[in-house]
């Protein structure tokens, strides 16, 4: 299937803000504290500057959304940009981060696009057109059951009221990890695991890597199993979805 060229900018964009992080990682960048006291770097900020000046160089009458920069968060099409998900990973050396870009229409996701710089991995997704990794179609798993699971958690995992509820489901599972929130996802997209579950996101955090997921074969909601995306998330391969919900909300 031919990919758009809105698809083809947002992959080139990501690749490009991605790669201009890896100058500073493992380099022990300078780290401040922004008024929601998280970190970020001075590759969060150029990053984001470089990708905003892509979208407007190309698409010049879009809005924007973005972590650093913030933007219209009113508006219902938008460009939306991570450019560090996981800048706790990125300041510790490990190499989980993912840049993230996704385009909405009406306030629904219809670009998703998910670059690991420091893995070279590009997960992207198009609404009803599948998603890849590295060009190659991807696929959630085949697991029926979470019972020996591969279990992901966002690092957030527990300051989370869930959290009672979620270390029951991580003692049923085969393994349970966690670092950067869009990994955890994508592993659920290509099959390497089952179920993430991420208890407080920001919608910069889930919009493209949700459509990805979906795409795969996936589901994707909040921790109550609303399809909204919110404050929190929920992927799994979709045949144990209902089963998390369940474990999560008993």
């Amino acid at each position: 299937m031919p990919m758009s060229p809105r698809l083809a900018f947002a992959i080139d964009a990501a690749l490009k803000g991605g790669k201009s992080t890896l100058g500073l990682f493992q380099t022990g960048a300078e780290v401040l504290t922004k008024s929601d006291a998280t970190p970020v770097t001075i590759a969060d900020q150029n990053a984001e500057r470089l990708i905003r000046s892509l979208i407007t160089q190309n698409y010049p009458d879009d809005a924007i959304l973005g972590e650093e920069e913030g933007g219209d968060t009113g508006a219902f099409d938008r460009w939306v940009i991570d450019p560090i998900d996981g800048t706790k990973s990125f300041i510790c050396g490990v190499p989980l981060y993912a840049t993230l870009l996704s385009y909405e229409v009406d306030g629904e996701t219809e670009i998703g696009v998910c670059y690991l710089p420091a893995l070279d991995e590009m997960f992207y997704a198009e609404k009803g057109k599948g998603a890849f990794l590295n060009g190659r179609p991807i696929g959630v798993s085949s697991r029926e059951s979470s019972k020996g699971c591969i279990l992901c958690c966002g690092g957030s995992m527990l300051k989370s009221p869930h959290w009672p509820r979620i270390s029951k489901l991580v003692d049923n599972a085969l393994a349970s990890r966690t670092w950067c929130d869009a990994y955890g996802h994508t592993l659920v997209a290509c099959g390497r695991a089952d179920a993430m579950v991420d208890p407080i996101v920001n919608h910069w955090d889930i919009s493209a890597v949700s459509l990805i997921v979906r795409e795969a074969g996936g589901r994707f909601t909040d921790l109550k199993g609303g399809e909204k995306l919110s404050s929190e998330g929920l992927s799994t391969n979709g045949k144990i979805h209902e089963e998390v919900l369940r474990a999560l909300n008993s």
